[in-house]
């Protein structure tokens, strides 16, 4: 379950303005408010093996062994594949070659980041 924090910051002093050239001090009060989102994250997740081999397969395993959403991202941030995955097993695409790549895995309403290498 996601839960939303809400948080105010009182100011009263002096507000530093920094740009990549120069800075300059703006006198400031006032209420400021924030947000921060909690995600819950994937109990009991294990990727294995880690490192993985090229066009071989990993199992993915949670507590719950529910049905996931997977996403694998190069090391530029670039989505290279994504799937349904109903079983443990995932059998690496072609386009998952040797690197460092990270994958992202949905479970419900919990997610988590791993990284996996492959070689």
């Amino acid at each position: 379950m996601t839960k939303n924090y809400f948080y105010k910051l009182f100011f009263i002093g002096t507000f530093f303005l920094l740009t990549s050239l120069s800075y300059a001090q703006v006198p400031a009060t006032g209420e400021f408010q924030t947000k921060a989102t909690v995600v819950k994250t994937i109990e009991g997740l294990s990727i294995y093996p880690n490192p993985a081999t090229i066009n071989g397969k990993i199992t993915i395993e949670t507590k719950t062994n529910e049905a996931k959403e997977i996403e694998i991202y190069n090391v530029v941030g670039k989505k290279i594949f994504s799937t349904n995955l109903n079983t443990k097993e995932l059998i690496l695409p072609n386009s998952v070659t040797a690197g460092i790549y990270i994958i992202k895995i949905k479970e419900n309403n919990a997610s988590a980041t791993r990284k996996l290498i492959v070689k």
